[in-house]
């Protein structure tokens, strides 16, 4: 097995990357395994910041590393919050004061105007110094809700009704999840892709 190391804390995404690498010759180990400082996220695109949490992670442990940097992007709110997604409440963001505020801002908007996507970018990064990293995109459209539904997922997932399932994503169940969201979609052209 070759090792990958995952340049995220966030045990949501640490858990959908390694159901979704389980089959192939790569495992995934959380950098917290290796003590990594935090690295600011200053990237204005999830693109960049991918890349920073990669090239980070690759430099600080000496292994081949992998960054997801994904969120919701909301029409309504003219993107956001975008690469603002976890911290979209401030500093000490949660999913829940995060979810309040994303209800609270959305509070007049009739519900045909409440289309957002989950965008995720997945980097792969040989080294720290890779010129040529490898980098995939996924997108999931759905509507943002006003109430919560299901107890699944993580982040805005209760919020997010999918209209072609009926459901939202927190509904769906992990395997369903991660075969058709946004980082399920990513991750499996990231395979493609991928040094054999």
């Amino acid at each position: 097995m070759k090792k990958l190391v995952l340049a995220s804390g966030n045990s949501g995404k640490l858990r959908e990357l390694s159901a979704l690498l389980d089959k192939s010759q790569y495992t995934v180990i959380p950098q917290s395994e290796f003590n990594l400082p935090d690295v600011a996220e200053t990237g204005t695109t999830f693109v960049e910041n991918a890349i920073i949490k990669a090239r980070h992670a690759a430099e600080y442990t000496g292994h081949a590393a992998l960054a997801d940097d994904s969120g919701i992007v909301v029409d309504a709110l003219n993107g956001e919050p975008g690469v603002n997604s976890a911290r979209f409440s401030g500093s000490h963001a949660s999913d829940e004061s995060n979810n309040a505020l994303l209800v609270e801002k959305l509070g007049s908007v009739p519900e045909a105007q409440r289309s957002a996507r989950y965008q995720a970018v997945i980097v792969y990064m040989r080294n720290a110094a890779d010129p040529s990293p490898i980098i995939c995109e996924g997108s999931w459209e759905g509507i943002i809700i006003l109430e919560a539904k299901g107890s699944g997922g993580f982040g805005y997932d209760p919020y997010f009704y999918l209209p072609d399932y009926g459901c939202t994503s927190a509904e769906l169940s992990a395997d369903e999840k991660n075969r058709v969201s946004h980082r399920g979609q990513a991750l499996r052209l990231l395979l493609e892709k991928l040094p054999r």
